[in-house]
């Protein structure tokens, strides 16, 4: 509807955003009823799942913590190794660094950008009887003594429970009030019938801004004691006299009668135990923190489709189980990985496990497994249903392969926010950061995660508009908002407008403004190499690795249709290509970029799209990168990520396909007749992206996003 603009409309139209920017009819955005109640926050940059020498890390809980909130200045970190056992002692710091040799300009202080002291991947042997690689049997002043229930071997293990609740747990509360940061303890289960999941249960624990009394992980080590297929252990955590019964479960009667928790999992004698006991799991962190829990199954591709007598795989049915099961615990993937720089991107790969199986998908796709880069997969099927399921990435940390930790290059893994990270809007108001309010922004789905910094700001935001209002005005005004909250590195709160994780409640044939403002921050980001990308240097585009810049941006969309119960075998098999892990409706529904956006010098591009006459209920997401379309190896003529195989192929016998030809290119790169070629670390920086958590619109009289409010 185009009208006539004069100095007096327009003067009205930016006088009174909240009054134009109106909800059509009678109904309004559940975000717009709040949105002049609802506290105010900003985003905050975490991590939720890495590892230490309390399982199959590296280094020590202070190393890794000093190197996630102070080298990549990461606002909160959760501490997630493996459930389980362990023998080493991970509470233990790093030896004193030992002194630099004199005219490399390097300094002697622990503090300085590169510490000297570099270690061999494993750690320090625990022969040495030094660092955190010493065993709990060495070191405590018990020896044996001190490690409680069950286990035979030399040196003991000690059980993960006994780690969190007794010397863990002081750790990241004496860390978190140091630092005057929200860190605290989580576990990365080893889940029953299944894989991976990363989890916390926060209740008992008191992180900053906590403060005088201590709190405590009983919880926690409770959790893992009962639920994690790795503790074996019987003793229902000695003194703790620990006990699994759910409130009102039918499976209770399932306990071992002396353990107190399910022993059984997935076998040929009992086939699906292990998701059983998984799914009971979740009810139980439902029902003891239900607004302090989180479980959100990590690189959940990586083992192939699910398989009912061995723990591997989740399908589409289990996220669809777990989310069923407790919405407010169980609300999100993991589905852009860690291990960036493995020479199997994400660890992903063919032929994985006993037996083998391929993971699905086979490898990643710009960094991300196939259940969310793939346009009308799983993650689209399941938003197509309206459920709260949110997009999460993480670091995975465990080592840099080949490299000590202070080393910049990786062949392995990136630290905490060095490579990835999770923007999260938090809700302060008066109050301070926290750790129930960064679990809660989980939870919200107003989220993103990007890699390498490709983008630190977002807001995107869908409104309703007023139909006397000129459509140039419209635009105009809803982008402003859009900028005016990136600035302030928040959202926009505006009745009648919706942001990620929020539903946009509208009238049938409604007209709905989606801007997005983004800032492509300026400079560089933490890659080591400036040498042009070898990926965008095949098309003749010269960008230095470490100053990497936004391309373009995907806004993708698809119909809401309901959910679908997990035990409706009809409609599918399971698997990623089956009918009920596919939205057919979803498709990448506009492409911005430099010829659709506006730009300032300080990085930050805004732009806007009309949806005219909305009759179908609908969720709009977004994805971004530094490659165009039709990048060699990297992105189809769509704009769609490869499987990252194509640039670095999985068998490590065959030449890469990308060649690193300038003189800086590192020397551990993969390497055939002289020919360095993109791959590890070189390939991750090469090839970046973001992704956004959607917002919903639901049209009255059309089908309703049951899931979110």
């Amino acid at each position: 509807m185009n009208k006539t603009f004069t100095p007096s409309r327009i003067a009205m139209a930016v006088s009174s955003l909240v009054g134009l920017m109106s909800v059509v009819g009678a109904q309004s955005a559940h975000a717009a009823d709040k949105a002049n109640t609802k506290a105010a926050g900003s985003y905050v940059t975490g991590d939720f799942h890495n590892h230490t020498t309390c399982s199959d890390g590296s280094i020590s809980m202070k190393k890794l913590i000093d190197k996630s909130a102070k080298t990549f200045n990461l606002d909160w970190f959760v501490q997630a190794d493996h459930g389980g056992s362990s023998a080493r002692n991970c509470t233990l710091a790093e030896d004193p660094f030992e002194p630099v040799p004199a005219g490399l300009g390097l300094t002697n202080s622990p503090t300085g950008p590169y510490p000297p002291a570099t270690y061999p991947t494993g750690g320090q042997p625990a022969s040495t009887k030094k660092g955190p690689s010493q065993t709990w049997e060495a070191t405590l002043p018990n020896g044996r003594a001190d490690i409680k229930g069950d286990g035979t071997a030399t040196p003991k293990a000690m059980w993960r429970w006994q780690e969190i609740k007794e010397f863990q747990y002081k750790v990241t509360e004496d860390e978190s009030r140091a630092r005057q940061k929200p860190i605290w303890i989580g576990v990365e289960q080893n889940v029953p019938g299944h894989e991976h999941v990363s989890t916390t249960v926060l209740k008992g624990q008191l992180p900053w801004p906590q403060a005088g009394v201590a709190g405590n992980a009983t919880l926690q080590a409770q959790f893992e004691y009962c639920f994690d297929n790795s503790d074996t252990d019987t003793s229902r955590g000695a003194e703790n006299q620990f006990d699994c019964t759910v409130a009102g479960s039918a499976n209770n009667g399932q306990l071992d009668s002396v353990a107190r928790k399910i022993t059984g999992t997935n076998s040929a004698a009992t086939a699906n135990l292990g998701h059983l006991k998984t799914v009971e799991g979740i009810k139980w962190m439902n029902e003891k923190a239900p607004t302090t829990s989180y479980f959100i199954p990590a690189h959940l591709e990586r083992a192939g489709p699910y398989d009912p007598i061995r723990n591997r795989g989740f399908n589409i049915e289990h996220l669809r189980n777990f989310n069923n099961a407790a919405p407010n615990v169980a609300f999100g993937f993991e589905s852009m990985p860690g291990h960036q720089a493995s020479a199997t991107r994400g660890e992903y790969s063919p032929a994985r496990g006993n037996p083998p199986v391929d993971s699905v998908g086979v490898g990643t796709y710009g960094g991300s497994g196939i259940y969310a880069a793939k346009v009308g997969g799983v993650w689209d099927a399941l938003l197509g249903e309206g459920r709260n399921w949110w997009f999460f990435a993480s670091s995975d940390y465990h080592n840099r392969g080949q490299f000590g930790p202070d080393q910049r290059e990786s062949s392995q893994d990136f630290f905490p926010g060095e490579y990835q990270k999770d923007h999260v809007m938090v809700r302060k108001g008066a109050n301070s950061l926290s750790a129930e309010g960064i679990i809660d922004g989980l939870r919200s789905g107003n989220s993103f995660a990007a890699t390498g910094d490709l983008i630190d700001r977002l807001a995107f935001v869908a409104c309703t508009v007023n139909p006397a209002l000129p459509r140039a005005a419209s635009k105009a005004l809803v982008e402003k908002a859009a900028a005016n909250a990136l600035t302030k590195n928040a959202e926009v709160r505006i009745n009648g407008c919706a942001t990620m994780g929020e539903k946009l409640v509208v009238a049938p044939g409604a007209d709905v403004i989606v801007a997005i403002a983004v800032r492509d921050p300026q400079g560089t980001n933490n890659s080591p190499y400036a040498f042009a990308n070898p990926s965008l240097k095949q098309i003749g585009v010269t960008q230095p690795l470490n100053a990497p810049v936004l391309d373009h941006i995907d806004l993708i969309g698809g119909n809401v249709t309901g959910y679908v119960s997990p035990t409706d075998t009809t409609k599918y098999a399971g698997l990623e290509g089956s009918a009920a892990a596919v939205n057919a409706s979803a498709a990448v529904k506009k492409v911005f970029n430099s010829t659709s956006w506006t730009a300032t010098a300080d990085g930050v591009r805004v732009m806007s799209m009309r949806m005219p006459a909305v009759k179908a209920s609908q969720y709009l997401r977004l994805r971004g990168s530094n490659l165009p379309a039709s990048v060699p190896f990297e992105t189809d003529a769509n704009g769609n990520p490869l499987n990252d195989y194509e640039v670095s192929p999985f068998d490590q016998t065959i030449a890469g396909k990308v060649p690193c030809t300038d003189a800086a290119c590192p020397a551990h790169l993969r390497t055939s007749n002289g020919v360095k070629y993109s791959s590890y670390d070189v390939a991750a920086w090469s090839d970046l992206w973001f992704y956004s958590n959607p917002i919903y619109v639901q049209v009255t009289n059309s089908f309703k996003v049951a899931g979110t409010k």
